[in-house]
């Protein structure tokens, strides 16, 4: 089964380590990859995202929507660069070492191509510990995370009901899927004209906005009866002290930035030039 934005449940050193360390090091790790290009410290990184996933015991088949959803983001990502600034790598790196003549100015050179890697390393680098930490990251444990840091609560539980209920939704369109086709409508049927598809779609759509809404109006109601938003603060269930591996993964992820932070001061430069 694939899953979208959706907790899964693993015994893993992953998924031992508490939300708000696996936060920090989300975000320290981000940080750490968006603020430099050199690609001596954005090449290993991908490595290691792949490294921490195979710990986590996350299979590819159950996070491959979120996957090719970001290959073909950072396809077109790159293919939109290349497209308005073909000769953006020469800028950056003072040089010009011409591969391909092209067409007009749509020129190939070594340094565009370097460019184009190390935006895809960015991708490689971020993308996969995003997945990994909504995977391995209750949604509760998550809105703790974030009250931990200094978010509001009703912000913070806020988002943790919109993680609940994506995966409810998924489950709810299945099940009205199932059972419209149990009726005879298939959406899926490509003999069928577009046209005939959009109305088969329409027909599922509608049944699961209303059930949704249901839904919204009795977690509204049960909220309202617990007085929910009428103290500053509040006390979380899920939420966990730190352990000894909360603090080695925040440190190592705050080094790395410290890291990269550091090369770009010393070069006085965030992108590190092979053709110098």
């Amino acid at each position: 089964m694939t899953n979208l934005f959706n907790y899964i449940q693993r015994s893993s050193p992953i998924h031992r380590l508490t939300g708000a360390a696996k936060f920090a090091c989300l975000l320290l790790w981000s940080l750490a990859a968006m603020t430099t290009f050199d690609t001596r410290i954005l090449l290993p990184m991908p490595i290691v995202a792949c490294i921490l996933f195979f710990l986590s015991r996350i299979r590819f088949r159950e996070v491959k929507v979120l996957f090719w959803f970001t290959f073909v983001f950072m396809v077109l990502n790159n293919a939109l660069i290349y497209v308005f600034a073909p000769e953006h790598g020469v800028e950056l790196y003072g040089a010009r070492h011409v591969i391909w003549s092209g067409i007009g100015r749509f020129t190939l050179t070594q340094e565009q191509l370097f460019y184009h890697l190390n935006v895809i390393l960015k991708y490689l680098a971020t993308i996969p510990m995003v997945i990994l930490f909504i995977s391995t990251t209750q949604p509760s444990e998550f809105a703790s995370s974030l009250n931990r840091i200094g978010v509001s609560y009703k912000i913070a539980y806020s988002v943790s009901l919109a993680l609940r209920y994506i995966p409810d939704i998924q489950r709810e369109y299945r099940d009205i899927s199932t059972a419209q086709q149990a009726r005879g409508l298939e959406m899926a049927d490509k003999k069928q004209s577009l046209v005939k598809r959009l109305k088969n779609a329409a027909a599922m759509l509608f049944p699961l906005i209303i059930s949704s809404m249901d839904r919204i109006e009795l977690i509204a109601n049960a909220m309202e009866l617990r007085g929910f938003g009428k103290g500053k603060k509040r006390t979380w269930y899920s939420a966990r002290p730190f352990q000894t591996a909360d603090y080695v993964c925040v440190a190592l992820c705050a080094g790395l930035l410290l890291l990269s932070v550091g090369m770009s001061v010393l070069r006085h430069s965030r992108y590190f030039n092979p053709f110098s």
